[in-house]
């Protein structure tokens, strides 16, 4: 934190302009100057104004790569002016006397007094650096096909430009604004670790102890990890599980509880902390921990802690909510160079992960309590330590950098970090169908982007905050368009190409080995839940998560899913079913998780088979010779009793048989008339005592 010691590096002169920009009988407005160090002065700027009768500011130390450091407490009374720096070891203190248009006196940090003396200047508009940005804002629209565009831009402590572009609904017509609502997408895991935060400040959580400790219920597969994996793990994207997103996408049926639970069933790719692998189910299970802690709903702890002290009035929770607001676009997504309108996607219980509708106006207040360290107003929200943290990097993505201007990234809390031509840069962008997201840091040069667009993947947030960092943070312009079109391009090319190849490694002349009734069923995975195919007179369909896809025979028994033109998420997506050693098909396989082996489901047994009413006909004595034989009920099993012999329970199997639990090869089938028997030596018959 040497940035912050304000003595300790001797540094060079600020340029100054001398226009006054106040009255000469208060202390508001922008001040420069320096403190008097020994060897040489220290170039500070500071800013101080008044709101309600309360003085606030902020302080820059060029030469320390500090700025808009928070001025508490600030105390004004006549002509005595004296501030401190909040946060800085020392205590650093200026006391100084109002004298029209200077400011000097004494500074004081850990017992040592140097003077200071401060003149009055006009401050630059920082809006006037995006001159003509609206031009080519409009142009890039064009070029990269997108409906519409909304941008914020926040510096010296306020937005200083707010502007929206294009239509939020293509249809009707209407415009987007800075005001208009769009989902953020997993801009939202931000306002999560906020939230983990400020319980953290508040001493209910700590960042490094296990989650298991907060929430005795959690699990992962491997137990070891399930001991060791701790809230900073969940938020970081480095338990060594890759995404597994299909568990949840499309799912409003499961709750937050359930979704977390199904982590023990989903298998790891890499192993604990050692590789940066993006994964929403962990920041669900973090979004769920803020619930357990504060006995609130996630949206109701946002809502209070964030929105409300922030003024955040229009942001909300779900789409359905988001489109009764006025001011709301909607999504469009493009393929193959054509834009259309898609369906909302409610995110259903992954809130913590990617819930939040907003606006550029209303992101820009959230930026500015980032740049703030914190403080909102008069209110300190977070602490500056807690802030410092959740922007500090905990992992390399591994991720090469999109061009040489721009550092390798890692992975805070919440947030990407990486240098930015030299420049401290946090931001995360977020995606959800038909929408886009950019939010964007500079926090020791005091800037913010926000950057929506209601088209899915839209390419040009990227573009446009770069070209508005350059203009800001005052760089040599690059053509980041160029650049970026030219990439687009390419890569559609190659897809195009590689379209024309898709069915290469398809066998042909082959047939499924058995009717296609008999894949028929509902398939089951403890991790990932029900697939059910269905036999139709256009062939086979598959069901996950309310999304159907048509099947088509691909080779031997592996179906490809066919594109639903309301949902194409499965196009593409093989199915390989497996065959027992009965001949019976008793599961099936698809890549649903690329990072691991195919994932099983195993066909669920007729439901009628552990169905208390359906198999109380089937109660009762029989007779096998001089053998009697019981079957009773226990829950919704049929319990087997034979004199002389254990219970056993009837486990019911794909094709209609039970199994004997614990006996390989012993299994019943029940009618309500006979038992029949089967084991290795042969098939009996026991009949229903009369």
């Amino acid at each position: 934190m040497s940035r912050l010691q304000l003595l300790c590096i001797p540094l060079l002169l600020l340029c100054a302009a001398a226009v006054p920009a106040r009255a000469a009988d208060t202390p508001e407005g922008h001040w420069e100057g320096a403190i008097e160090l020994p060897n040489q002065p220290l170039v500070i700027a500071v800013d101080l104004e008044t709101s309600g009768g309360r003085w606030r500011g902020h302080i820059d130390i060029p030469a320390q790569d500090a700025k808009g450091l928070v001025l508490r407490p600030v105390d004004v009374v006549r002509e005595t002016v004296n501030f401190g720096i909040d946060g800085i070891p020392g205590t650093p203190m200026f006391r100084g006397t109002l004298a029209g248009d200077k400011l000097s006196g004494t500074f004081t940090q850990s017992g040592a007094t140097f003077p200071f003396a401060l003149h009055r200047a006009a401050k630059a508009d920082p809006s006037a650096r995006l001159s003509g940005f609206d031009e080519l804002a409009n142009a890039a629209l064009h070029s990269w096909n997108t409906p519409g565009l909304a941008v914020a831009v926040v510096a010296d402590g306020k937005v200083v430009y707010a502007q929206g572009f294009g239509k939020r609904d293509v249809e009707k017509a209407l415009p987007m604004t800075a005001d208009t609502l769009l989902p953020i997408g997993s801009v939202t895991k931000s306002f999560t670790t906020l939230l983990m935060g400020m319980l953290v400040d508040e001493g209910k959580l700590e960042w490094d102890k296990p989650v298991r400790t907060y929430l005795p219920d959690f699990r992962v597969m491997d137990e070891t990890l399930t001991s060791r994996i701790t809230p900073r793990d969940l938020v970081t994207h480095r338990t060594g599980l890759p995404r597994h997103d299909l568990v949840w996408y499309n799912n409003d049926t499961l709750t937050r509880k359930e979704i977390v639970a199904r982590l023990a069933h989903l298998p790891a790719s890499e192993d604990f902390r050692t590789h940066f692998q993006y994964n929403n189910l962990m920041f669900l299970a973090a979004g769920y921990l803020v619930e357990q802690l504060t006995g609130q709903p996630w949206e109701d702890v946002a809502r209070t802690r964030i929105f409300t002290p922030l003024g955040m009035t229009r942001s909300t929770f779900t789409d359905a909510a988001a489109s009764k607001d006025p001011d709301h676009a909607q999504p469009y997504l493009e393929e193959h160079d054509v834009v259309r309108e898609v369906p909302f996607r409610e995110v259903g219980n992954m809130g913590p992960v990617g819930e939040i509708s907003s606006s550029a106006n209303e992101l820009a207040r959230y930026a500015l309590l980032h740049l703030e360290r914190g403080r909102a107003g008069d209110r300190q929200l977070v602490q500056p330590a807690t802030m410092l943290e959740l922007h500090a990097p905990v992992i390399a993505t591994g991720d090469l950098p999109p061009s040489p201007e721009i550092s390798p990234a890692s992975y805070a809390l919440g947030w990407f970090i990486d240098s930015y031509r030299g420049h401290n840069r946090v931001y995360h962008g977020g995606h959800i169908d038909g929408f886009s997201s950019l939010l964007t840091l500079f926090p020791a040069d005091g800037i913010a982007v926000v950057t929506l667009a209601n088209l899915d993947h839209a390419g040009i947030l990227d573009v446009l905050t770069n070209h508005i960092a350059d203009r800001m943070l005052q760089l040599p312009a690059i053509d980041w368009n160029a650049t970026a079109l030219a990439k687009r391009n390419a890569v559609k090319q190659l897809d195009a190409d590689a379209e024309t190849k898709k069915n290469a490694a398809r066998k042909s002349g082959t047939k499924p080995s058995h009717a296609l009734a008999d894949f028929a069923g509902d398939y089951e995975s403890e991790g990932y839940g029900v697939l059910r195919v269905a036999a139709t007179a256009d062939g086979l369909r598959a069901t996950y998560n309310r999304i159907e896809t048509p099947l088509e025979h691909w080779h031997y028994d592996v179906f490809n899913g066919l594109r639903n033109e309301k949902d194409p998420t499965f196009e593409g997506m093989k199915y390989n079913f497996w065959t027992d050693f009965a001949g019976n098909i008793n599961a099936v396989e698809a890549s649903f998780e690329p990072r691991v082996a195919p994932i099983v489901f195993y066909k669920k047994p007729d439901a009628r088979l552990s169905d208390p009413a359906y198999l109380a006909q089937f109660l009762g004595e029989y007779e096998l010779g001089p053998q009697a034989i019981t079957l009773s009920l226990r829950g919704n099993r049929v319990i087997m009793n034979i004199a002389g012999q254990p219970p056993y329970e009837l486990v019911p199997d794909i094709d209609g048989w039970l199994n004997l639990k614990g006996l390989t090869g012993f299994r019943a089938r029940l009618s309500p008339t006979t038992l029949e028997l089967s084991q290795p030596n042969g098939l009996y018959t026991a009949t229903r005592k009369k």
